[in-house]
């Protein structure tokens, strides 16, 4: 079994930071793609950042690029997604998964899925 568990949501004013967490269970955690969705309610899952097995490329959408970064620790079996200069819009839970085909910005490409962690903007 994979098993993925997010963590650090919360609450944050606008403009404020949070670090996300997603921590793996398994031993081939370094042979994977990661990736960070995130759904608001009645939304799609939408594609925020994924990252590559080593971390040596990384994959943003357009509306997070230069706020948000993805990174991981292969060691620690853990990514993260850094969050900064948080927006309302930005409100949504937010969801680690493992990439197994290399192609990052459809949710159908991503096998297994942690249960999301809330993040909450005001304004």
């Amino acid at each position: 079994q994979v098993q993925l568990v997010e963590s650090g949501g919360g609450l944050v004013q606008s403009g404020g930071s949070l670090r996300l967490s997603c921590a793996a269970s398994e031993r081939t955690f370094s042979d994977y793609a990661m990736g960070w969705f995130r759904q608001a309610p009645g939304k799609a899952r939408e594609f925020v950042a994924g990252i590559s097995w080593s971390g040596r490329y990384t994959y943003y959408i357009d509306s997070v690029k230069g706020r948000f970064t993805i990174s991981r620790d292969n060691a620690q079996k853990t990514v993260y997604l850094q969050m900064n200069s948080l927006k309302p819009e930005d409100t949504a839970v937010y969801y680690c998964a493992r990439n197994p085909s290399g192609s990052y910005y459809s949710p159908d490409q991503y096998d297994y899925w942690g249960q999301g962690t809330q993040v909450t903007v005001s304004s």
